[in-house]
Parts: C-alpha cells; structure tokens; sequence
C-alpha cells in the first residue's frame, strides 16, 4: 500500500491484492492446515502449518497494521487470546501491570486470576488521572501500563500521550486497548503507545458473526517474542473467521459514521431524561474527558452507559423492556445491544475496586435509523 493513502482506501485494499490465478477481486479463504513443501524445508511463501501461518490470517494482519499504522500485525482467536499472548511475551513471575480502575472485566480477570496465579502482580488506578497513573509505577518492577479508553464501561478518556510519557520513562511497554473507538477514530500508535489491541469480534468486524482479536505492535523485538506465543501456544484465528473480519473491516469507516451520530443524538435524548442520573458520553459537553476526546480522536464512538435515579431496579427493567435493543454481551454490531454490566460483562468484578454500580445500563448504538432507536428507548423509560 502507499504510504500517503487515506484510512477509507486503506481498509478497503491493503493485504487485498487480487487473486494472481483467477483475478478474483476478493481474496479466497484458504480452508487448509498444511502446505506442500518443494523438497524438504522448502516452504512456498513461508507457508508450513496453518497454526503458524495462514494467507487469510496473513491478509488481516497485514490490514490490522495498516489500519492503525504499525509495522506489525497479528490476529487471535479472540480478544482475551491476544491480550494472554501479549502478556506471556512480556511478563514473568513478579513483574507488576498497572491498568485503570475500569477496564473490561474480562481484562482484568486474565490479569489478576490467570496470570496472577503465576506470580504476576497489578495495581489498578484511575487512569484519568495522570498524578495517580505515575504513582501506582513500582520503578524496575512495572513492565506494563494498560490503557483502555474509551473506557469500558464508563467511557473514561485516558490521555495516551501523556500515558506514554510516563509508562516509557519507567520503562514500561504501554498498551491500548482501542476497542471502543476503533481505529477510524484513534490510533493510539501516533499518540505513543508501543502496542494496539483488539477485540476484532467488536467494531471492526461490524456484524455480530465471528469472534477475534488483534494485536499491533512496532517494536521488531516485542513482536517476534509475541508472534512465537502465537505460533507455540497456538491461539491464532481461524481462516474463515480472519475472511470475515476482513469483510467487516471494509465498512468500518462508514459504519462508524452512523454509529457516532446516532450515539451523539441518543445520549443527548437521555441526558434530558428525569429517570436518569448520568449519562456517560464522551461527546457530550458536560463529560469530564469531552475535551481531551475531541484532541486524540476524530469521533465520540457508538458506545454509550446510562445510570438510573431509581437503582437498579429501574435498571433492570429498562434492560428488558426494549425490542430494537436486544439484551446481549458484546457490542459494536449493526444492530444495537444493551448490557446491564453488574451481572454480565462485569459479573467477575464484583466485590472489587472495578464494580460497576447496580444502576448501570450500557448501550451499544447501531446503524439503524436513529428515530426508531430513540423511541424504543423512550419505551422503556420510566414515565416520570
């Protein structure tokens, strides 16, 4: 790809090239465990086993990287698997991780149970506050600051460059999690991260229909160390799977669009609510990081968390009285999902510093028209 391309161009072509056989336009999926060798270590392309290398899992690498413009890619079977192989490469028994005091509890669950397990210390901190970030770092000891923001599921805005300032002057590889903006709206490599990750399951495949994950890295060495995890323990996504999120990450820019105006109305719908105490919105005024989101990204996104006047209670309800927002896990869909995080994102957070409160809803907006998704959500509200 050319290196003067725009981000739309990019995710529509880069690790794209046409089939040379058949001119297809649109690579193949290559349903295939092995390759034929042209004599004893004599592999075409590099191609020997598809745990350690695939042409369509090579093509979304290729794209990740270039969609948040790293030097390298690699795609996982999921999210938590690229944030596990991540975390072996770097991590040894006594070394210390500081991440925010509301991250994906899932995050924090592979962090302090699996990895804690092995001697893997963490702190978690409010990551929004840079003072706080520089005094949790045990010099010599933290080798990771973990930065997810927007935050899930209170949309925190952590401020990445300054972040990296302070995880690199510890001597530590900061990492971003980029899954809520995505990166048509951040990219956390030009603000000074070391490393992006992905749940690929989310916005950048689009659709509700594959599970994956990614990572992006720059430095040579960071990567080659997390690249043979990939390849040793064997975490990788599978050929189909790697097809569609490329499939999904042709529309990402576009759909983003629709998600952010259709967030930014909704969130301003709600905000006037009686029934509700506080909406957590980057893109509106009155929240705390709207300023710094509007420096470190081109968009406010299509997430958004709500809580309730009337406890959880009125939570719950609101959860299960909608019909174009489906009660399910996940997000960053077409469709628009809504989550009640207490019990089902978070349940494994519970009884920790990272609760989230029993009266908060969050909401993934879809691409649908945006007046039918204000009325349902107008539905469910309590009547004041």
């Amino acid at each position: 790809m050319a290196k003067n391309q725009n981000f739309n161009t990019v995710a529509i072509h880069a690790g794209q090239e046409f089939d040379p056989t058949t001119g297809a336009v649109i690579p193949p999926v290559y349903m295939t465990s092995t390759y034929v060798q042209d004599g004893i270590g004599g592999l075409r392309s590099g191609y020997e086993y598809s745990r350690g290398g695939n042409p369509t899992r090579t093509s979304l690498e290729t794209l990740l990287a270039a969609l948040e413009g790293g030097k390298h890619g690699l795609s996982f079977a999921s999210g938590l698997a690229a944030e596990d192989a991540l975390l072996r490469a770097v991590l040894k028994p006594g070394d210390h991780v500081v991440l925010g005091n509301d991250v994906y509890g899932g995050t924090h669950r592979l962090i302090e149970k699996v990895h804690g397990a092995w001697g893997v210390r963490n702190t978690t901190v409010e990551m929004s506050d840079v003072s706080a970030v520089e005094a949790a770092i045990i010099p010599g000891e933290t080798k990771i600051l973990w930065i997810e923001t927007p935050s899930n599921p209170l949309m925190k805005i952590s401020n990445i460059a300054a972040l990296a300032d302070i995880g690199h002057r510890a001597g530590a590889i900061v990492v971003v999690d980029n899954t809520f903006a995505s990166p048509a709206l951040q990219q956390p490599l030009a603000h000074g991260a070391d490393v992006v990750v992905h749940s690929t399951t989310k916005y950048l495949g689009g659709h509700s229909d594959v599970v994956g994950g990614g990572l992006v890295i720059n430095d040579d060495e960071l990567f080659e160390k997390t690249k043979f995890v990939q390849f040793a323990a064997g975490p990788v996504s599978a050929p189909l799977d790697a097809w569609l999120t490329v499939r999904g990450i042709k529309t990402l820019s576009v759909r983003m669009e629709r998600h952010c105006t259709n967030a930014q109305a909704i969130a301003e719908f709600l905000q006037a609510h009686p029934a509700v105490e506080t909406v957590y919105y980057p893109g509106l005024p009155s929240h705390p990081g709207h300023e710094l989101a509007a420096q470190q990204m081109s968009g406010f996104g299509g997430m958004i968390s709500l809580s309730f006047k009337d406890g959880a209670k009125a939570a719950r309800t609101f959860c299960e009285s909608m019909h174009l927002f489906q009660l399910a896990e996940s997000l960053g869909g077409v469709e628009s999902l809504v989550n009640y995080p207490a019990e089902m994102t978070h349940a494994s957070v519970r009884g920790t510093d990272l609760e989230v409160p029993d009266n908060v809803v969050r909401l993934s907006v879809g691409i649908e028209d945006v007046a039918d998704l204000i009325a349902d959500l107008e539905s469910a509200l309590p009547r004041s």
